[in-house]
């Protein structure tokens, strides 16, 4: 199956060119889901049909589903709480009723990464359409899955788990009760199901498309957009261009905001391969006005992201790892090495990545921005470095 991540900046009009993506591929005889988080039904309106909790059928070929967070978010706790009952029983405290609980900041987001998963995992679909947040909210969605699991495993190693047998006798010894047992099967089943939505995520079949007006918002949109995305070594595939205007036109106040999304437009082709869809000159509503935008369906597959490390070993006596960021400003950069790890921060993104296991015996040496690639230097540790004759 194909995932195809659709975001962009708030008012773009992402969430129809969703729709309309998916209509399109869906009319070409695909077996399509489109899935959003919008807690409006904006994708209801621009298929022209509700859509809600339950997958239900938009059109031939076309699946329309609107996960529940509430939902969700009350069974998970409910769950939680039967497994903590012994716990929550020692300590005295009351259960909450399902009735009770209303979702928390996050569970909209919680929510749409399941229904992800759970797509991906049901082979029923050759297409997923998902429409994301706007795009400072989907980065830090994408982010989640693997934001999570790095928590999980500094906070409950899963090496700890082996040691379950000892737990009574190390109890007694230290004369403090250890970790109760549901806490490491909770985080187990967590970082497996984590996992999964980030493998979805990772996957080769899975392109993100920004969505923008040109323009100069839609252009600083689209500049930190691609500098999230390639930080996090997300493949873009394509950035629409929507509501483009008429360049001929009767109308002599629209000049200048034609010459500005020409502009924009020549700016994003320098790095992007961009499509337009022209402006309907109203709100498309339905199907028939999906269809006349003609927006532009899945695009062949866009090369993997690769973050290479080259032998320099020879002529320089270092090894240096390329890690592209384009758009990234120098003064806004940022390394720090912790172990076998390497935080970058890129303007307002950050991201924890573990070194390549020859790097690990390393020390950094330098780093240098370069043509919209950071280039980090690696010498190699005496003490580490398998010596030659």
């Amino acid at each position: 199956m194909r995932t195809l991540l659709i975001t962009g900046p708030g008012g773009s009009g992402r969430t129809t060119l969703a729709a309309a993506t998916a209509l399109a591929a869906a009319a070409g005889g695909t077996d399509t889901l489109v899935l959003s988080a919008d807690p409006t039904d904006t994708l209801g309106a621009a298929l022209g049909v509700p859509t809600g909790p339950a997958p239900a059928e938009a059109a031939p070929h076309l699946t329309a589903w609107r996960p529940d967070p509430a939902q969700d978010f009350r069974r998970d706790l409910t769950a939680l709480q039967e497994r903590a009952s012994s716990a929550l029983d020692l300590l005295g405290a009351s259960r909450l009723d399902p009735e009770e609980l209303t979702p928390l900041p996050g569970a909209e987001e919680l929510a749409l990464l399941r229904a992800l998963r759970d797509a991906a995992l049901s082979e029923k679909y050759g297409l997923l359409v998902v429409d994301l947040p706007p795009a400072p909210q989907a980065l830090a969605l994408l982010a989640l899955p693997e934001e999570l699991r790095r928590y999980l495993r500094r906070l409950l190693p899963p090496e700890r788990q082996a040691a379950r047998a000892l737990r009574p006798v190390l109890g007694r010894l230290a004369g403090v009760p250890m970790p109760a047992e549901w806490l490491y099967e909770t985080a187990a089943r967590w970082d497996l199901e984590l996992a999964a939505v980030e493998a979805v995520v990772a996957d080769r079949d899975t392109v993100v498309r920004l969505v923008a007006e040109p323009g100069p918002a839609g252009a600083d949109a689209v500049r930190t957009a691609g500098l999230g995305l390639a930080l996090r070594g997300l493949r873009t595939d394509l950035v629409v261009a929507n509501r483009v205007l008429p360049e001929a036109s009767p109308d002599t106040w629209l000049a200048g905001p034609v010459a500005q999304q020409r502009k924009t437009l020549e700016e994003w082709r320098e790095s992007y391969d961009v499509r337009t869809v022209t402006h309907l000159g109203r709100d498309p509503r339905g199907t028939d006005d999906l269809t006349a935008l003609a927006v532009p369906g899945p695009g062949a597959d866009a090369p993997a992201v690769d973050w290479p490390v080259t032998d320099r070993l020879g002529a320089d006596g270092v090894l240096v790892w390329h890690i592209p960021l384009p758009g990234a400003i120098r003064d806004e950069l940022d390394l720090v090495r912790r172990g076998d790890e390497l935080a970058v921060t890129a303007g307002r993104f950050r991201r924890v990545v573990p070194l390549p296991s020859a790097l690990r015996r390393c020390t950094v040496d330098g780093a240098a921005l370069r043509e919209g690639e950071l280039r980090i230097r690696f010498a190699p540790d005496p003490k580490l470095w398998p010596r030659t004759r």
